[in-house]
């Protein structure tokens, strides 16, 4: 199992640099506006966000509905290739990866903790980061047309969903279980904590969406480009393999770290636009802000509610969904209307999911104590 789902890491996380590095550049290079790059790029996170409250209602997960989110997957990506000079075709097919993106990867996540624990999650997660920043240093090389990302992205969409296949037909137990746990999650109860959590994803909205655009419009060139985002990743690497030991501490402790570097990260690149050094020193930073933070928040909601594969769905759809949704939407316009601050109000967005979880934490301290 550990070697499927590090292949599956693999090809899903080369997936999502294909489309997070290359496709915005890709519609910009077609004609999009920013604000259209924004909201084409904001609907799939809105779809996740939807989704999991379907769950909550009562919508079943078995492995019928898992393998129609495969193929809904493996169609919207063909559909999203023939669809670049049709805008509404475009955003219809984005919306559509976005279901299949939101059912598929939490119930891997899932699989993983249970199977590997939060300790050895990170040395089997990140074979993604592995695919994530292969792709980006090859694609780099052949990208001379839009049909070239577009390939890989379909590509490498079928070899993610047939070894989606796999795993899931070797895991009925773990998806099945799931279907009579009481649904202990409340987001009104325990606000702070979410919206904490997905103030974290909105302020990476800048960065997943228009950094490359921001950096080459500064001047930096798109291989020096691919570079920063290829020596985030690395960081990323050596902290899921070496996390283990920083997540046997307090997972809210490392949570507030991680949105406090994120903030540190987001105002560097604000600065400092075209200083090399400075943009590679924030890169290194991706090690905290999405490695050790992701790896901690999974394995803190684990562990925090009993309807475990629920709250890796509403972590996915919120944080990821809902925040990504506005994350998008509103960098898209501050890069339209303010292209200056775009990364000064990431920074403050990470600033506020940091206080936020401080405060949850403060909460969590009293409950104890009472």
């Amino acid at each position: 199992m550990s070697t499927l789902l590090a292949t599956f890491y693999f090809f899903y996380f080369a997936i999502v640099g294909v489309y997070i590095i290359f496709m915005p550049k890709v519609l910009s290079m077609a004609g999009y506006s920013a604000s259209e790059i924004g909201i084409i790029f904001a609907a799939g996170p809105l779809v996740r966000f939807v989704l999991p409250f379907a769950f909550a209602k009562g919508l079943k997960l078995n492995g019928k509905n898992f393998n129609a989110a495969l193929l809904i997957m493996l169609v919207s990506a063909i559909a999203f290739a023939l669809s670049l000079e049709h805008f509404y075709r475009l955003l219809l097919a984005n919306i559509c990866f976005g279901i299949g993106l939101s059912i598929v990867l939490p119930y891997i996540e899932l699989i993983s903790l249970e199977s590997l624990g939060k300790e050895r999650y990170g040395k089997i997660r990140l074979f993604g980061s592995v695919g994530f920043v292969l792709v980006a240093l090859v694609l780099v090389k052949f990208l001379d047309s839009a049909d070239v990302a577009l390939i890989y992205l379909v590509s490498l969409t079928f070899l993610t969903t047939l070894v989606a296949f796999v795993i899931a037909r070797n895991s009925h137990d773990t998806i099945n279980k799931a279907k009579d746990i009481q649904n202990d999650i409340s987001l009104l109860r325990d606000w702070k904590l979410w919206l904490g959590l997905t103030l974290m994803q909105v302020s990476f909205g800048a960065f997943y969406n228009f950094f490359t655009i921001y950096e080459t419009d500064h001047g930096v060139g798109l291989d020096m480009t691919i570079y920063l985002w290829s020596f985030g990743v690395l960081a990323e690497i050596l902290m899921l393999y070496f996390q283990g030991r920083f997540l046997r501490s307090n997972l809210l402790i490392i949570l507030q770290i991680t949105t406090f570097a994120s903030a540190f990260r987001w105002f560097l690149i604000f600065l400092f636009p075209q200083n090399l050094p400075v943009l590679f020193f924030a890169q290194s930073l991706h090690a905290l802000s999405f490695a050790l933070f992701h790896s901690a928040a999974i394995s803190y909601l684990f562990h925090l509610y009993k309807h475990r594969s629920l709250a890796q769905q509403f972590f996915s759809g919120i944080t990821y969904g809902f925040g990504g949704f506005v994350g998008a939407l509103l960098a898209g316009y501050v890069y339209e209307l303010f292209p200056a601050y775009l990364f000064l109000s990431s920074s403050a967005i990470a600033f506020a999911a940091f206080v936020s979880l401080y405060l949850w934490h403060q909460n969590s301290k009293i409950k104890a104590v009472s």
